[in-house]
């Protein structure tokens, strides 16, 4: 006991006078120590923070966002095609979970309408967007939607459809009638946007204009390749005439559209008073004849 007693005073002795000589280095090591200790405790609280961030969320709050992260699906394509992607669904909780997949906006189709996510897994499930043919080129946004637990999560969809963008609007099959005086007639959309169409009016007839309504906006929007039949009101057209009706449609960025039609109008009282007319302006003219007549054949009075 006494001699290891004697060496460790002996070390100790040896220790004091080490750093005795050298203050510089006894400075160093205690700085060393404790940039030691600081760098372990940043390292700890890196750690730790990474830990937190990584966790998952809480068990209710799973989450439905297009594969690979992005904020929004985005597709792109012509009419007429079919375009893919990728939903993820992901569940953290500690139960299974049954998401129901729906759209909106667009014609969306999923590759199951309902999955079921195992605890603490992410299911990818793939669905297609189908452009119609009579989709208009240019932007279109539309929704995906996943429900599950009372709570409900909305993807946003952006959808490009690409080619020439072309508006082109006809006036067909215009028809007047007779007995009513209205127009009927068929706006068809023969290009590639969506047309906001005008019409006018105008009717003439044997002694001039008998209706002239200027353009005015209609109720309705055209898609492309959409038909619409409709049928104008004419209150009070003539009794008796011979008309010719004019209809002139209107879009934003296309040509202007004129068709036409003929009628004759002539209705019952007024077919009776022409006769009536006729029939005065008969007898007026045989009455003048056969004045004319006695006129002639009298003979003259004898010169006194």
């Amino acid at each position: 006991m006494r001699t290891a007693d004697r060496a460790g005073r002996r070390a100790a002795a040896r220790w004091e006078r080490r750093a005795a000589a050298h203050p510089r280095r006894r400075t160093e090591d205690r700085s060393e120590h404790r940039t030691a200790a600081r760098t372990g405790l940043t390292a700890a609280v890196v750690a730790l923070l990474g830990a937190v961030a990584a966790a998952p969320p809480g068990a209710g709050e799973w989450t439905a966002a297009p594969a690979a992260g992005r904020p929004y699906a985005y597709l792109e394509g012509p009419a007429g095609s079919v375009l893919q992607d990728t939903l993820s669904v992901t569940n953290p909780g500690a139960a299974p979970l049954t998401v129901r997949l729906t759209g909106q906006g667009a014609p969306v189709s999923f590759a199951a309408r309902t999955v079921r996510v195992p605890a603490r897994t992410r299911a990818d499930v793939p669905f297609a967007v189908t452009v119609t043919a009579d989709t208009p080129p240019g932007e279109h946004r539309g929704t995906v939607r996943a429900a599950a637990a009372d709570r409900e999560v909305r993807v946003d969809l952006r959808l490009r459809v690409s080619g020439p963008r072309l508006a082109a609007l006809t006036v067909e099959d215009v028809h007047v009638d007779g007995a009513t005086g209205d127009l009927r007639y068929t706006l068809v959309n023969r290009g590639t946007t969506v047309l906001a169409p005008r019409l006018a009016v105008r009717a003439e007839g044997l002694l001039g204009t008998l209706l002239d309504r200027p353009d005015r906006p209609l109720p309705l929007t055209l898609r492309p390749g959409e038909r619409a039949t409709r049928t104008e009101p004419w209150p009070d057209p003539p009794a008796l005439d011979s008309v010719t009706v004019r209809l002139t449609a209107t879009a934003p960025g296309a040509a202007p559209a004129t068709a036409r039609a003929e009628a004759a109008f002539a209705s019952g009282p007024a077919l009776s008073a022409a006769a009536g007319l006729l029939v005065a302006a008969a007898a007026g003219a045989g009455y003048a004849v056969r004045r004319r007549g006695k006129s002639r054949t009298q003979p003259a009075p004898e010169a006194p």
